[in-house]
């Protein structure tokens, strides 16, 4: 009864006529979202849902004709696939059953000119550092004086497996080569933990435990060079040392002192002279020495100070990659001035777009180029192996 027994008698009533469409309609918006529901239903059960099926995929039969009940076989059989792109790649075959399903398979497709492409690259610069203290055998050949580097059978030279990586961009590099390491063994030790590792090593070839450090250097990621004493001006005044390769001893001799030195370790990218303007500048004594070295995949690097050298005259004859040192930084053990000559050193990289810079493992020569380095760097100085520097006349 409700609010009716406040209402005045026979007043405010709503008629029975009106209850009852209220009623009809209400069955109507029911079968109305009933309908819906089925048809949703249907749409999401139907593997074509709503969409028209594709020609193809119909089969047509003649009005006077009754189609055949499918059998067990025919149920499972496919009839007339239709092929479809995809964005993917892929190919879509969507096959109609004579039961009704469709059956859609996908395999891979070829892409056209648009997809992706397949880049092949040579052979990657430089060694994996966790195997940068051992050498590829592939570029070892076994001599009696001991394993000497040779150019690998895919070409593959040792002057590029052992090279130190670098980033590739355009900008400021500088090489920095401390030589003189094995003739000391604190010295060596000293440089090898001080220096910074994009700093390049030269092991005198008459060094002791030269094995041993060049294992610890490529270990803290520098690429080495093999310094090979030759004849100066003054010799025998100023004698480089044992071994040294001397313009009166003939390409034999040489050759050989030259092997056996070569011999002593490996993982280096090239060598490097300790004095010898004078066999620098005899092009018979030098010739030779320069060919073998180019024939094994071996860089060579001068360090600046004969102003007679032939290294860049043989070494683009006999297609020898070489590169020259721009500044001595040590000339004089005062801190102060190894700095000013490194300063010296990035004014040239900065207007030739790079320099090489070479000095021997004295402490103060260490000490400086270490917190110079570090420094230069903060300046947008990228600093790389001397390998990074080389010129070379022969391209692949």
């Amino acid at each position: 009864m409700g609010t009716d027994l406040n209402a005045p008698l026979g007043q405010n009533r709503r008629p029975a006529k009106t209850r009852t469409r209220l009623r009809k309609g209400q069955v109507a918006l029911g079968l109305f979202a009933a309908a819906i529901a089925g048809v949703t239903v249907f749409t999401l059960m139907s593997p074509t849902g709503l969409l028209p099926a594709k020609p193809d995929e119909v089969a047509i039969v003649p009005a006077d004709q009754k189609p055949e009940a499918p059998t067990q076989d025919a149920a499972t059989a496919t009839a007339r696939p239709a092929r479809e792109p995809s964005s993917s790649g892929a190919t879509v075959n969507r096959t109609l059953l004579n039961d009704g399903n469709v059956v859609t398979t996908y395999s891979p497709g070829q892409r056209g000119k648009d997809g992706p492409a397949i880049i092949e690259v040579g052979p990657v610069r430089g060694q994996d550092p966790r195997m940068a203290s051992q050498p590829n055998d592939l570029l070892l050949e076994d001599a009696p004086g001991g394993r000497l580097p040779v150019v690998g059978p895919d070409g593959l030279r040792p002057m590029d497996q052992y090279a130190r990586p670098w980033s590739g961009a355009r900008g400021t590099r500088i090489a920095l080569v401390v030589g003189g390491l094995g003739l000391s063994q604190t010295g060596t030790q000293t440089a090898i933990r001080t220096l910074p590792p994009a700093a390049t090593l030269a092991f005198a070839a008459s060094g002791n435990s030269l094995q041993r450090w060049m294992q610890e250097a490529r270990r803290t990621g520098h690429e080495i060079l093999l310094q090979i004493p030759f004849e100066p001006f003054d010799y025998p005044a100023n004698n480089p040392g044992p071994q040294t390769l001397l313009v009166g001893d003939g390409a034999k001799q040489n050759l050989a002192q030259l092997r056996d030195a070569l011999g002593r370790i490996t993982n280096y990218t090239g060598v490097m002279n300790f004095l010898g303007g004078r066999f620098l500048s005899d092009a018979g004594a030098l010739e030779p020495v320069m060919r073998d070295l180019g024939r094994r995949g071996l860089l060579f690097l001068d360090d600046g100070t004969s102003a007679q050298s032939l290294t860049s005259t043989l070494g683009d004859a006999l297609d020898v990659p070489y590169a020259f040192g721009d500044v001595v930084v040590d000339t004089q053990l005062d801190r102060t001035a190894i700095l000013r000559k490194l300063d010296d050193l990035e004014r040239i990289a900065r207007r030739n777009g790079t320099a090489i810079g070479t000095a021997s493992a004295f402490d103060e020569s260490v000490s400086a180029i270490a917190q110079w380095m570090e420094e230069a760097e903060k300046r947008g100085i990228e600093f790389v192996g001397v390998s990074a520097l080389v010129k070379e006349t022969k391209k692949d």
